[in-house]
C-alpha cells in the first residue's frame, strides 16, 4: 500500500470510529463538522512529543523524539526531529554520540532552537542514564549543541552550576529563562532522611544567560555551562502531616507570557506553577503550588545557591514558595488523572489541571494564581484523558477526551470533538496547540509505530 492509500485507509477508519462514538456522545459534546486530519510522519521508528511547547517559532515545523515505546517511558531515543507541516520532510536537527541517549525537546518561543535531555556519553556501570544523572542541551537549528546546565559533583560545589541532572526544560515566553525539574546526585547516596541532611527529592530549577559558569575537572562527569542554574524549590525530606511541607516538586509551568496579577493589583513579573507533594494521615495528595520568582537569581537565600554535601542547593533570595489549592476534604483530594502538567493560560490568570469529581472523573479545573478556590470547568462523563496546552485566546484548551483530540470551553465548560473518536485513542502524552492557534499536534500509534499527526482548529 502506497502513502496516499494508507492515509486514505486511516482517514476512512477515523471517520467511521466518529460515526459511531459521535452518535453516542453527541448530547453530551458540542456538535461540529470534524476538521480534517493530517498524519505527518510515517514508517517505523518512535516518534514521542513533549507535552509543550513543539512547535517551532514560525509553526512550520512539529519537533519529536526517537524514543522507541509509545509512551517514552525507555529513555534511548538517539535524535531530535522535525517535520515540516507543508511537506511533511523529516529533518534530524540533532544525533547524540558515544552511547548517549536524547529526548523531551521543546522549542524557543521566538528562535530557531530546542532544548532536550541529554543522558551520559560513554555510559558506565557506574554512571548510566537516571534522573540525577541527565543534562540540558540547547540545540540550533542549523546546527550545533551546547551545554545548559553545568554540573559539579565534588565539594567546594560552583555556584551556578548542579549536582544532578535536570529534565523537562521549558523556555520563559521571553525566551530567555528556562524552567525545568532536578535531582540530586551528591544526595543520593543517603538513602534515610536524617535533621542534619537531606536526601534526593525532585525540585524545580530555573537556568539563565548570565554569564558560562566554568567548573573543576575534580570529576569526569563534571562539566561546564552556558547558563547559570538555581534551584526555586524547597522540599523536606520529614514533610509534617497536613502542613505546607512537601517532599516532591514537578509538573511545572510558567505562569503567563508576563506572569500575572496580585490580588492588590501588582505584577508578579515571573512565577512558577508545579505540583507540589503534601502530607495527609491517608497518604500523599498532591497539591497546586507557585513559586513567585524575583528579576534577580543570583544572591543567596537561606543557605547557599549550590548546597553542600549534606544540602541540597537553596533557593535564591527573594524566592518565594506558597500552597495555592487545599483539596485534602475533598472526597478525591489532590490532582488526579493521567500524568499532566500544570498549565497556564496567556494573560497568566488561570493555572489549569486536572482533578476528579465527586463521581470519581477526572475534570479540567482553574485556580487563580493570585488566590481563590479551585473552580472545576467541566462536567464530562468522560474523563480529561491526557496533557493539555491553552489556545492564544486564553479561553480553550485541547486535551484527549473520549478518544478524541478535543476543545474545552474554559467559559461554559463545553467539550467539544474536533477528531473522530478511535480506539485505540490518541497518545495522552502531548496536545499541543500551535503558536498561531491554528493547529494542534498529537501522537497516535498506527500499525505499530507512534506517528505525528495534525488537525485544523476551527475558525472562532
Amino acid at each position: 500500500m502506497n502513502r496516499r492509500s494508507a492515509l486514505y485507509s486511516l482517514g476512512a477508519t477515523l471517520a467511521f470510529g466518529g460515526f459511531l462514538g459521535y452518535g453516542l456522545l453527541r448530547n453530551r459534546m458540542a456538535e461540529t463538522a470534524m476538521p480534517h486530519e493530517r498524519v505527518l510522519t510515517t514508517g517505523p521508528g518512535g516518534c514521542v512529543l513533549t507535552n509543550a511547547n513543539v512547535w517551532s517559532a514560525d509553526g512550520a515545523w512539529v519537533i519529536f523524539d526517537t524514543r522507541s515505546d509509545a509512551a517514552g517511558d525507555r529513555f534511548d531515543g538517539t535524535q531530535i526531529r522535525a517535520v515540516h507541516l507543508e511537506t511533511s520532510q523529516v529533518r534530524t536537527l540533532y544525533q547524540s554520540e558515544n552511547g548517549a541517549h536524547c529526548g523531551v525537546v521543546t522549542c524557543h518561543p521566538t528562535l530557531p532552537k530546542v532544548v532536550c535531555i541529554l543522558g551520559p556519553e560513554n555510559p558506565s556501570a557506574e554512571w548510566s542514564y537516571g534522573p540525577s544523572r541527565r543534562q540540558g542541551i540547547v540545540i540550533d537549528f542549523a546546527g550545533g549543541a551546547r551545554n545548559l546546565d553545568a554540573r559539579d559533583l565534588v565539594a567546594p560545589f560552583t555556584p551556578g552550576a548542579l549536582r544532578g541532572g535536570s529534565h523537562v526544560h521549558t523556555w520563559h515566553p521571553r525566551g530567555d529563562w528556562v524552567a525545568f525539574t532536578y535531582e540530586d546526585e551528591v544526595l543520593n547516596r543517603f538513602a534515610e532522611p536524617r535533621d542534619f541532611r537531606d536526601t534526593n527529592q525532585r525540585n524545580i530549577g530555573v537556568s539563565f544567560p548570565n554569564q558560562p559558569v566554568r567548573v573543576p575537572k575534580s570529576h569526569s562527569r563534571n562539566h561546564d555551562g552556558d547558563y547559570f542554574s538555581v534551584l526555586v524549590t524547597r522540599t523536606t525530606s520529614r514533610p509534617r502531616i497536613d502542613s505546607d511541607d512537601i517532599s516532591k516538586a514537578f509538573e511545572d509551568a510558567w505562569i503567563g507570557r508576563d506572569g500575572y496579577l496580585r490580588a492588590d493589583g501588582s505584577r508578579q513579573r515571573r512565577a512558577i506553577a508545579f505540583q507540589g507533594l503534601v502530607q495527609t494521615p491517608a497518604g500523599s495528595v498532591a497539591e497546586v503550588f507557585v513559586a513567585d520568582l524575583p528579576d534577580e537569581l543570583q544572591q543567596p537565600g537561606k543557605g547557599p545557591l549550590e548546597g553542600t554535601e549534606l544540602r541540597r542547593p537553596y533557593p535564591p533570595h527573594g524566592v518565594s514558595q506558597r500552597r495555592l489549592t487545599t483539596t485534602t476534604h475533598h472526597k478525591y483530594p489532590g490532582i488526579q488523572g493521567t500524568r499532566h502538567w500544570l498549565r497556564s493560560s496567556p494573560d497568566g490568570s488561570k493555572i489549569g489541571f486536572l482533578k476528579k469529581d465527586p463521581k470519581g472523573i477526572a475534570q479540567f479545573w482553574i485556580v487563580n494564581p493570585a488566590g481563590g478556590d479551585p473552580q472545576v470547568v467541566t462536567d464530562s462523563p468522560e474523563p480529561m484523558a491526557s496533557a493539555f496546552t491553552w489556545h492564544p485566546d486564553g479561553r480553550r484548551v485541547a486535551c484527549i477526551v473520549d478518544g478524541s483530540v478535543s476543545w474545552i470551553d474554559t467559559v461554559d465548560g463545553t467539550v467539544t470533538r474536533l477528531t473522530a473518536k478511535t480506539e485505540p485513542p490518541p497518545r495522552p502524552e502531548g496536545c499541543v496547540v500551535s503558536p498561531d492557534g491554528s493547529k494542534i499536534a498529537f501522537v497516535r500509534t498506527i500499525a505499530g509505530s507512534n506517528q505525528i499527526c495534525l488537525v485544523e482548529v476551527p475558525s472562532g
